[in-house]
């Protein structure tokens, strides 16, 4: 979509002004100043130089009197006017004894109106005008301005306005949201047949909106339907509806559909919309009218008060939809809620397609393998990994993309870069080995567990000193209750392989231990997991698209007993990994020496040992 923007006048133009300005002053306002300095002399020495014929020009004015001498350099002089009835005969007298052709007498007094004026009024006028210039000035250098001044900006809209082109986003632009695409598609059909739906007698919906996790193309699947319809796109944010004056934001919405009107057939799109539409609670400002729910109550207003035949459509955008007022969310206003959730593995290897398309890469790359690495990627995400790896293989020395550099993107965007100067000593480097291993070999021996894809040692800028990734061979939507609890297992496997082999606990396992924690938690207080609790909500969740923030909501007495439960669970978990581990020490030694010669080792390499005959048992050397 190319973006409309006013034409702006060049910053020269201004100085130009400014300039013709002080020159109209400094030739009309101040006269005097292009003759020299002024020198103030006494009356009596004016009288002497009279005398003496040293003046050629005079001038005699209300209170002091000017003239200039006639040296080569004339000067300028200034003399207090007195009381002298013989002025103007001196004055005579000079002029004819010296015959100065060029000699004149101007005898004036200045009316009182005038000097009012030049004195008071000429000042204050400049003054204002300057002011106004220079105010300009600043708001068009801010891009706020406007031809009237700030007073005739404060109730624009300022949205950005898109006008359909050939390069525009379609919705082959967009993967990983087919059910998004479908739901939208009814829109452009109707902007584009709406004849077809009013002959039958059938409404568009006056609005949707897009709710989802950040980054999952909501802003990008709204130019979308604009560059489909092939109409004008007004988007504007719902930050900058706020305003530090009360009824600025009202007076933007008003702007904004007059705008949208006028334009019709187009598409509105207000990103973040929770900014301005977040429930009215009565308890801010006085009554609870204040500036935020003006704006909104303006919002619901002109939604209701716009005809949808004429094609203008509303698209908003949100990850916390839970916070919106009802008031926005009835029929009539946003009628469909659509939802754009992350990717599944089909959306994540189409969206690796679509922006893999961008860049030089080998044609055998495996974008399964990378997308099912990448679970619980969104979009964006996504994209940043092709990004990353497009930018290693510059760092490689190499022309195109190939399937390490899409792996190691993944990582990075994971776990963060390889950090090269963090050297660990002999000692730590093992104690994370069979940190590691531990992890690994836990999830490896126990069933319902996903399958090991790599582990490493190698420190990254995350802060993790290593890490095993496990990866599902499909998407998994369903969690029985033995794999939360194996999950749990392998979580605790890092720290049971510390006291075993070392006999001794390190700071390793912290995040471990908070996954762990969340985990059984959950199970205990959320997904009714506990004979104890059975099916009852003890926990809930807010901000589901932003990470999830889980509360209790129980009394103390049972938050007491969740706290008991949950202790229970996981050390009921880490006394079965510690049994796996004990069982099979010298594969763990194995593998461990293993991976700490090798630092990186993958799941292929993992199983391949793992599948070789039990070895004798080998003690760490370190």
């Amino acid at each position: 979509m190319k973006e409309v923007n006013p034409p702006k006048k060049p910053i020269i133009f201004y100085y130009l002004l400014a300039l013709v300005a002080l020159l109209l002053l400094n030739a009309f306002l101040f006269p005097s100043l292009t003759r020299g300095t002024i020198k103030e002399v006494n009356y009596s020495e004016f009288l002497q130089m009279l005398r003496d014929g040293q003046v050629q020009e005079v001038q005699v004015e209300q209170d002091v009197i000017l003239f200039v001498d006639n040296a080569e350099q004339p000067q300028i002089y200034e003399v207090g006017r007195m009381e002298d009835p013989e002025l103007v005969d001196r004055l005579e007298e000079a002029k004819s004894q010296y015959g100065l052709e060029y000699g004149q007498v101007v005898v004036e007094e200045m009316s009182p109106l005038m000097s009012f004026l030049l004195t008071w009024v000429l000042p204050i006028v400049v003054m204002v005008l300057l002011g106004q210039l220079l105010t300009r000035l600043m708001l068009k250098k801010m891009g706020t301005g406007g031809v009237g001044g700030p007073a005739m900006t404060f109730g624009k809209s300022n949205a950005k306005v898109y006008v359909p082109s050939t390069t525009g986003i379609k919705f082959a632009d967009v993967a990983g949201e087919d059910e998004a695409k479908e739901i939208l598609t009814e829109i452009v059909d109707f902007l584009h047949n709406p004849q077809k739906y009013n002959s039958i007698g059938a409404k568009l919906p006056k609005g949707a909106l897009l709710v989802g996790p950040p980054g999952t193309g909501k802003t990008l699947l709204a130019k979308a339907v604009a560059g489909e319809a092939n109409v004008p796109f007004f988007s504007i944010s719902g930050s900058e509806f706020v305003e530090m004056f009360v009824g600025m934001g009202a007076a933007k919405v008003r702007d904004l559909f007059k705008q949208a009107a006028e334009q019709a057939p187009c598409i509105v799109f207000i990103d973040e919309i929770d900014t301005i539409g977040k429930k009215r609670d009565g308890a801010s400002g006085i009554g609870g009218n204040d500036e935020r729910e003006q704006t909104l109550n303006q919002l619901l207003t002109e939604m209701d008060g716009f005809d949808t035949t004429k094609g203008v459509i509303i698209l908003a955008a949100t990850n916390r939809p839970e916070s919106l007022d009802p008031a926005l969310l009835r029929p009539g206003r946003f009628d469909r809620r659509v939802p754009v959730e992350l990717p599944d593995l089909k959306g994540r290897e189409d969206i690796l397609r679509v922006h893999a398309a961008k860049v030089r890469h080998a044609p055998n790359l495996d974008f399964s393998a990378i997308a099912r690495a990448a679970a619980g990627a969104s979009g964006a995400e996504l994209a940043n990994i092709v990004n990353e790896a497009a930018l290693r293989a510059v760092r490689q020395g190499r022309s195109e993309v190939i399937q390490s550099d899409m792996e190691e993107s993944v990582e990075v965007v994971i776990a963060g870069y390889q950090k090269k100067n963090q050297i660990l000593s002999d000692k730590e480097k093992l104690i994370v080995a069979y940190h590691e291993t531990g992890h690994a070999l836990v999830a490896a021996l126990q069933s319902h567990s996903a399958p090991v894809h790599k582990i490493t040692i190698i420190p990254r800028t995350s802060g993790a000193l290593g890490y095993t990734m496990q990866v599902d061979e499909g998407d998994h939507y369903l969690m029985s209750k033995e794999e939360l609890e194996n999950r749990i297992s392998t979580l605790t496997g890092g720290r049971v392989a510390e006291d075993l082999v070392f006999h001794s606990i390190t700071t390793g396992a912290s995040n471990d231990i908070e996954q762990a924690t969340k985990l059984a938690r959950a199970m205990l207080a959320q997904y009714g997991m506990s004979e104890e609790f059975g099916m009852v909500a003890l926990q809930t969740q807010s901000n589901l698209y932003l990470g999830g923030d889980a509360s209790l909501a129980c009394s103390p007495e049972t938050a007491t007993e969740i706290d008991r439960r949950v202790i229970e669970l996981v050390r009921r978990q880490y006394d079965k990994a510690q049994n796996l581990l004990r069982e099979n020490m010298p594969r763990l030694h194995q593998l461990a020496k293993f991976l700490y010669e090798k630092e990186t080792i993958t799941g292929e390499e993992f199983m391949e040992i793992l599948n070789q005959p039990v070895p004798k048992l080998q003690a760490p050397e370190a």
